[in-house]
Order: structure tokens, then sequence, then C-alpha cells
């Protein structure tokens, strides 16, 4: 009898334990893709603290997630990682890399989650607001031994099984004859694309991606309205001609009932309408991809907008996935960009004021230090438009107009924070001050050190960044990607969720997630 006692209770321990390790049949991967936790920080400050905020919630959608990691990004053989790479590890769960997509270390194609998922019958989505051509979203579904070589990257998109495809990019889609609006190719296209896409090809040839995208059996959608009323199980939806409008854009063309480019919330909630279809369950990675852009603008408005569009695409993830035991939701980034936080200083030190409280009344409070005020917070929400877009249209006049008096007029059109003549002339000045070869490519005297840069465009915007940074209470350390081990949070059942916790690398996690769907492939650990 004991014996037999004994044989249940070892019986009920093994079903217990076979339950816990029941993969789940749902996997929703977001990546924001430069988000680091200081990143996080901003937008959780703003939504607690500002004063004029128009959201009526405190705190993050994100913050509050069931368990929380830290991951390193660092790719094989370098010290801080490009999206493509980590993308890739967590695709792949192989060391990668820089700047390859869907290659191992040793320069070998490596099978994703994506593609695994698809081939256990479960269906795949890629949702992006940057171009699905992109480092992020590429990395889950084509294989390319540099990230630029971004009409490859489209040829293997449209050839592939990827069930859902939402995003900008359709220049690397288009036959190269598209620039001749004479072309048959051209009026071919017009008749399908609708007029807010702008018909630019990047391609050198005549493929027309769109037509093997159909040959694949996808339907194409190119606007909000044909979005909403697809029925289609297979679809490439192409809302742009590159990039779909960043947070600040986005946020006034909401506005309009009738726009034609759907936002990033639009298009996760139908692409989970989509997959969700299958018995077999799915895959689906969505990607905040302009917190990137912003930081290595180092345009703390920008980023900021950029963060609370993301955290309301994770809201529409998580109230979905809720009440489900079969889905696992994990919200995390491939790397920091900008090295960004707020920061004291000691410009513009506050007056002497009262203590508060009757303790010390008769004392005032003298600061040493400004160590900044929530009414920053409001001023930062309120820009109506992006560094990068300035240094745009700066770049466009004649040389005898590009004067302090002008940029001082574009910047301060989009931010409450005022620049002087003076500050506009000293960005400029700084940005034509001859640069050291062997040194960093600008030295900014405006910021008082050395900074590194991606491009001439990121040069200006990061000296316009350095002026605003004192006003804003801002520190940023870079205008590139860092080291800085990024958050991983997690929803879902409690037997997978209590295993994402603690410090781990992004080729673990991205091994993680394969035994967390059933898909994994026999591999080592990082």
């Amino acid at each position: 009898m004991k014996k037999l006692i004994f044989t249940i209770l070892i019986l009920e321990s093994f079903c217990a334990h076979a339950e816990i390790i029941k993969p789940v049949k749902n996997l929703i991967l977001l990546i924001g893709d430069g988000m680091g936790p200081q990143q996080i920080s901003l937008a959780q400050i703003y939504l607690n603290h500002a004063k004029k905020s128009p959201f009526v919630r405190k705190g993050l959608h994100m913050t509050n997630s069931d368990m929380v990691a830290l991951s390193f990004t660092t790719p094989h053989g370098n010290l801080v990682t490009d999206s493509a790479c980590s993308a890739t590890q967590l695709a792949t769960g192989k060391q990668a890399m820089s700047e390859m997509i869907g290659v191992d270390k040793k320069g070998r194609s490596a099978k994703t989650i994506l593609e695994m998922a698809k081939q256990a019958g479960k269906s795949t989505g890629l949702v992006s607001d940057t171009r699905i051509t992109h480092a992020t979203p590429a990395s889950f579904a084509s294989h390319v031994p540099n990230r630029h070589l971004e009409n490859e990257i489209a040829k293997q998109l449209a050839t592939s099984d990827v069930d859902v495809m939402f995003s900008g990019g359709v220049r690397h889609f288009l036959p190269s004859e598209t620039n001749n609006p004479q072309s048959a190719a051209y009026k071919k296209l017009r008749k399908i694309i609708p007029a807010h896409i702008g018909l630019k090809s990047k391609r050198t040839d005549s493929l027309n991606l769109l037509d093997l995208a159909t040959k694949k059996g996808k339907s194409l959608v190119f606007d909000r309205q044909s979005l909403r009323d697809t029925k289609a199980r297979k679809v490439l939806g192409l809302f742009t001609n590159s990039a779909i409008p960043n947070a600040i854009s986005m946020k006034e063309l909401s506005k309009n009932p009738s726009r034609a480019i759907p936002n990033l919330q639009e298009m996760t909630h139908k692409a989970l309408e989509i997959l969700s279809k299958n018995p077999k369950g799915f895959f689906l990675m969505v990607e905040g991809g302009q917190i990137d852009w912003a930081g290595h603008a180092g345009d703390a408005g920008a980023m900021l907008h950029e963060m609370l569009q993301f955290d309301e695409t994770i809201k529409i993830v998580i109230d979905w996935a809720k009440n489900r035991d079969d889905t696992l939701v994990i919200a995390t980034a491939d790397h920091e960009t900008g090295s960004f936080g707020f920061s004291y200083h000691n410009a513009n030190i506050p007056k002497p004021s009262p203590f508060p409280g009757k303790e010390f009344k008769d004392i005032k409070f003298k600061p040493t230090m400004n160590y900044g005020n929530y009414n920053i917070l409001d001023k930062l929400y309120a820009q109506k438009g992006d560094l990068f877009s300035v240094s745009k249209k700066f770049g466009k006049l004649s040389a005898n107009k590009q004067n302090g008096e002008s940029l001082c007029q574009m910047v301060n059109q989009i931010t409450p924070f005022k620049l002087q003549k003076i500050e506009c002339q000293k960005v400029i000045d700084d940005y034509n001050r001859p640069r050291s070869v062997d040194g960093p490519n600008l030295h900014s005297h405006t910021l008082g050190y050395n900074r590194d840069y991606s491009n001439k465009v990121h040069q200006f915007t990061n000296l316009i960044s350095g002026v605003l940074a004192t006003k804003q209470n801002v520190a940023w350390g870079t205008g590139t990607h860092t080291a800085t081990p990024v958050s991983v949070l997690s929803w879902g059942p409690k037997s997978w969720t209590s295993q994402y916790t603690g410090f781990m690398h992004h080729v673990f996690l991205g091994q993680l997630m394969q035994k967390s769907l059933g898909v994994k492939e026999k591999t080592t650990l990082y």
C-alpha cells in the first residue's frame, strides 16, 4: 500500500512538472529599438509627474510586467552591438557579428524562431514602424551578410512564408523603371498604390517584388482602410515609401479620422486579429524602431513620444493576451541608444525658497545645483517636431541663409526650450569646424567633450541637442549605441515568466524564447 501511494505521488509530481514545461501556443516579442532602462525612466517619470499630461494613467503599461530581467547585448568579437546583430541573436539564439542579418558568427545562415515556428505549423508576423527591410524585422526572416542589402532583403521577404508583414519601405519592392513617371511600370503601380505613397524605387533592377509577393499568396494593402477591411490570412502591408511617420507626426495625423497611414498600434492589432486564427498558434515580432532614431539624433522630446507610443502598443498586446494561459509576451530592446539620462548641473540654480512644513520655517533652502523641475516634462511633450527634420530643412537652405537666425527660427518653432541666436550660431560654427583625422568625427565645443556619430545629419542634431540639454536637464553620452544591459519584461504563464529573470545575454534569451514556444533546436548555451 505504501509503495502504491509513493508511486501515485511520483506520478502526480511528474504530471505537474509536465504541465509546467508545456510550451506556449503563442509568443509575441516586442522590441523597443534603442530602449535602455534610461528611456523607460524618461517615459515613467513623465507619466508620474508631468503636470499637464493628457494621459490620465500613472506609470507605464510595460512596468507592470510579471517578471523583469536584464540582458547583455554584446556581439561576437566586439564591445557594442548594432540592431542587425542584436536582432539576429534574439531571432536565432546564436552568436552573431555586427551588421549581419540572420547569419551566425561563422557566416552561416541561421534558422530563426520565426522560421522554426512556421515549420511547426504556426502563423508568423512582423510589424515595424521603420521599414520592413530594416535591420530588426529583416533579421527574423532573411539572411544576408550585411544589413544595407535592403533590396535583397526585400526579395527574400516577398518570397518568404511570413503570413503578415506590416511596415513601410515600398521603395525596395518596386522596379527601377518606376522612377520614370512616364513608364509603363509607374502607370501600372500608380493604379494600385494610393497617392500618399511616393513611387520612388531604390532597386537597380526590373524586379517587381509586389508581383512576386502576390504569386506567393500574399494580399497587398497600402492604406489604413484596406488594412482594416482585409480578410486575408496572408498580407503584405506597405504604407509608406520609407519609414512610417514618427510618433510626433503620427500624433498630429491621428486627429484626422480619414488618414491613410496606420500607426503602430493599429498594425499590431490587425496582426493579432489575423494570426490568432491559426489553431496551432503564432509567433509575432513588433518593433518600435524610432526610439533608436530619436536617440541617435539626441532628441529627448521625440524620444518621449516614441516611448509613449511603444507603451500604448504594449498595452494592446497585453490586453489581448491577458487571462490566456497559452500566450507569452516578451518586451525588450536590441540595445540602448544615446547613453541618455536626466541630470543635474550648476546652470540656472533655483533661487532660495522657504522649507515646507513648520520645523524649519525660518530657514530658506539654498540648493547648490539645478536638479530639474517637473515643468520640463510638459515642455518635452509639447515638442511639435523632431530635430532630424530641422536638420534636413536647414540643409536645404542656400548657403547665405544658413545662419544662427534661421536655425533658431526652425528650432524654436518646434520646442518650448528656446534658443538664442548666439547659441544657434555656435552650433553652426562647431559643425563647420575642421574634424580630426585620427580622433572622433567631431569635437563639440558646445558640449565640451568628444562625441562620435553615425552620419552627418546626426552630427548636426547632436550639436543642437547639446545646447538644448542644459535647458532640459538632460545628458547625452553618445550619438550612437551603448553596451548598457537592457530590460526583459514578460507576461504570461508563471511557469515560463519565472524563467525570464536575473541577468542573461540576448543569445540565451533567443534560445529561451525558442524553448518557450516549443521550437528550440539542439544548441549550446551562450
